[in-house]
């Protein structure tokens, strides 16, 4: 099979929160990156959202204090896990994701 992604993965081991857009449901969820792109990210979780829910992705990003925040959209769900496909992204979480994936 042919590989179909435009940007490079990286496999990756740290907890991510996020949660929904939709209105009542914007409790904070808890998963671990499993990989992660320019594109979006790999998330095993307990409670993944449902497919084509707009989310917000909480992680660590690199030269922030705290979780920084990148929204996205999910685009397929498995028992336990999502993909989830990031959106627009600022400058500084597109800076903070490629030092992210440059890292050994």
């Amino acid at each position: 099979m042919q590989e179909k992604r435009r940007h490079f993965r990286k496999s990756a081991t740290f907890a991510v929160e996020f949660s929904v857009a939709h209105p009542g449901q914007g409790a904070r969820e808890t998963g671990v990156c499993r990989d992660f792109s320019l594109g979006g990210m790999n998330i095993r979780t307990t409670k993944p959202a449902p497919f084509g829910a707009n989310v917000t992705v909480y992680m660590p990003l690199k030269g922030t204090q705290g979780l920084g925040s990148v929204p996205g959209i999910v685009r397929w769900i498995k028992a336990g896990e999502m993909g989830v496909q990031f959106g627009l992204l600022g400058a500084r979480e597109t800076y903070a994701l490629t030092e992210m994936l440059a890292e050994p």
